[in-house]
């Protein structure tokens, strides 16, 4: 007879739970800002303007594994659960200390800066969606759950990665900067979230594992603590909603757009030579080249329209240039349609080709890892698809090509057999060669 498994005994905290004395002590400890957790909180906060400012991922991320804003969040949210109420209040002032120098910080780098282009990095920290609150809600999880265990693991820095609290109040300090107070709104909304979801988790963890309650605390003040938690998420929550629902109708309207923009490429020998969307109000401009667009082929356009619901008081169809006009030579206009299917053909060439380089890329990059799992000395792979040509006959096949370096140690005679015999079985092909060097 086979053991029954015992789901609940894999999912128990109960036993990795650290002692509540030195969960308590570590968390009034990362409350205070001051001296070095203040020193460490300016530079990172500029570490990562910086990093904003030059649109660099990498140093956006040094700085959030730096940043020591996650103690008075997680402080916040312990105390609440407990009743402790001074420690509350210290977790508060700390926090609030704490973001005003960092709106000091920051705004007073991009006050001086050079730079004051809105990059990409930046801009994504202005329009916070429901999809941020699951965010700091579930890294924040992480995170109390980390601090609470007696193997604390690396989930921290993670944690801090996750729900990114330091780039939205770097923007803010942009937004503040620059007077571009959507900026500053935007991203202040962003942290406001993170803030209270990341504190909302902390609560629920304590909670769950039952942390004491130190103070004597009356039904009365629970139902108004209880009230102010639910009053607060709501507060925060519902113009996520909102914001998050906008973002899945722009992104279906743009599938939508693309795959309406490839059915009308090519219509009876008009190419679409250029083209724009607009999916905050839902508008597509055409511009078309070749011959005159008549009434027919717009009507074409409209029915794929109608077939990928785009609201055609919102298609705008433009005629670049004709071929057709009345003083153009019938073989100057013969030229430019042969050019015009020439460029054509020779797009799809290249979009096909771009494709396949991307494939063989992901394709490469896989072997690399697989293959280094297996033999560490391995440090580079290269991978490519080519055509064979075989004497007397007219026909060719696909080939993979495979050149496989090591390091200091060479493969011997026996792995490289192993090696072709495991591409032989992954590839299902022995149309292949592999090169050792």
């Amino acid at each position: 007879m086979k053991p029954k498994i015992d789901i609940f005994h894999y999912l128990n905290m109960d036993d990795e739970v650290d002692d509540f004395a030195s969960i308590h002590s570590a968390i009034e400890k990362d409350i205070v800002f001051k001296g070095t957790n203040l020193w460490i909180l300016v530079f990172a906060i500029i570490v990562a303007s910086v990093g904003l400012n030059m649109n660099s991922t990498a140093v956006i991320i040094g700085a959030m594994l730096i940043s020591p804003l996650m103690g008075p969040i997680n402080g916040m949210g312990y105390s609440i659960a407990t009743f402790n109420f001074p420690l509350f209040r210290k977790a508060i002032k700390n926090f609030s200390f704490a973001v005003v120098a960092s709106l000091i910080a920051s705004t007073t780098y991009f006050a001086i800066s050079p730079v004051s282009v809105a990059h990409s990095e930046l801009l994504a920290r202005t329009s916070p969606t429901i999809y941020d609150v699951l965010i700091a809600f579930f890294g924040g999880l992480a995170g109390i759950i980390a601090i609470s265990s007696k193997q604390k693991g690396n989930v921290i820095p993670g944690v801090a990665i996750a729900t990114a609290l330091m780039p939205p109040l770097c923007t803010a300090g942009y937004g503040l900067a620059t007077a571009q107070f959507y900026y500053f709104f935007g991203a202040f909304y962003l942290f406001t979230i993170n803030t209270v979801f990341i504190a909302l988790s902390s609560v629920a963890i304590s909670q769950i594992l039952k942390f004491p309650i130190i103070t004597l605390v009356n039904p009365v003040q629970k139902k108004k603590v209880n009230r102010w938690i639910s009053v607060i998420i709501l507060i925060t929550v519902i113009p996520s909603i909102y914001f998050g629902y906008g973002l899945v109708q722009k992104e279906k309207f743009n599938e939508k757009a693309s795959k309406f923009l490839n059915s009308v490429t090519i219509v009876e020998g008009n190419y679409l030579l250029d083209h724009s969307i607009s999916s905050s109000d839902k508008s597509i401009n055409l511009i078309y080249v070749g011959n005159t667009l008549t009434d027919k082929q717009i009507e074409i356009i409209n029915e794929k329209a109608d077939l990928f619901s785009i609201d055609k008081s919102k298609l705008s169809i433009k005629q670049g240039f004709s071929l057709d006009e009345k003083n153009s030579k019938n073989t100057e206009n013969e030229n430019l349609r042969i050019e015009i299917n020439r460029l054509s053909k020779e797009i799809k060439m290249k979009d096909d080709l771009l494709k396949a380089n991307n494939d063989q890329k992901l394709i490469g990059n896989q072997l690399l890892s697989e293959l280094n799992s297996l033999f560490p000395n391995i440090h580079s792979c290269s991978y490519s698809e080519s055509l064979i040509f075989r004497k007397g006959s007219d026909q060719s096949s696909q080939i993979r090509i495979i050149i496989i370096k090591t390091e200091s140690q060479k493969l011997r005679n026996s792995e490289k057999e192993k090696i072709r015999k495991w591409m032989e079985n992954r590839f299902a092909s022995n149309q292949m060669e592999v090169y050792f060097e």
